[in-house]
């Protein structure tokens, strides 16, 4: 079963393609070797790896990774319910209770990436800098603060950019197919 609109049939392809491309390929040559070139002032895998770890509390493969099974439950579960009631694709435009459920799915998914932008920002930012200063009071040392390098900074940054590019794409498209649907729905366009 596809999406009933073509915005939908669209946003399917550039979240199930070109996302997954991205992320799966590029992300991992961006970010698949950080922690072990993450250095630190001394130069210790203790030191380094408490300095990573306060660094990263989630890594951004990981993050990006859940954030995309995450906002595809929703379609999941409607092309479910599609599945198991024999829907057509040309029914869920026709029956109100149909484009209900749909539109709810869309939008569900809308929030969701909302709320992972948001997250992005909190822990990650929007800039990755060439140093990062580490608080290392709880592995008692004589310092509290010690200066670590992070690795392809530049890289990193164009990378989250990106990453936020593609959240922005994602809502404008789920935004759009419910304008779409909407009209649709109105008389404004003819169904497909």
């Amino acid at each position: 079963l596809r999406p009933p609109t073509v915005i939908g049939q669209f946003h399917t392809l550039f979240f199930g393609s070109i996302r997954m491309f991205f992320l799966g390929v590029l992300g991992f040559a961006v970010y698949g070797n950080e922690a072990l070139h993450f250095s630190c002032d001394p130069d210790k895998r203790e030191v380094n790896l408490f300095c990573y770890n306060q660094f990263r509390p989630i890594t951004p493969q990981v993050f990006w990774a859940l954030q995309l099974v995450i906002v595809l439950v929703p379609g999941a579960f409607f092309h479910l319910y599609a599945a198991c009631k024999s829907i057509k694709q040309e029914d869920i435009l026709q029956k109100s209770s149909y484009t209900g459920f749909y539109i709810f799915s869309v939008f569900l998914r809308i929030i969701l990436e909302v709320v992972a932008f948001w997250l992005q920002i909190q822990l990650f930012g929007f800039k990755v800098n060439a140093i990062y200063m580490c608080d290392v009071g709880a592995l008692e040392k004589k310092f509290n603060i010690t200066r670590c390098m992070v690795p392809e900074h530049f890289e990193k940054t164009i990378f989250l950019i990106a990453m936020y590019t593609f959240t922005v794409i994602t809502v404008i498209l789920c935004v759009a197919e419910i304008f779409e649907i909407s009209c649709r729905r109105l008389g404004f366009l003819k169904t497909q």
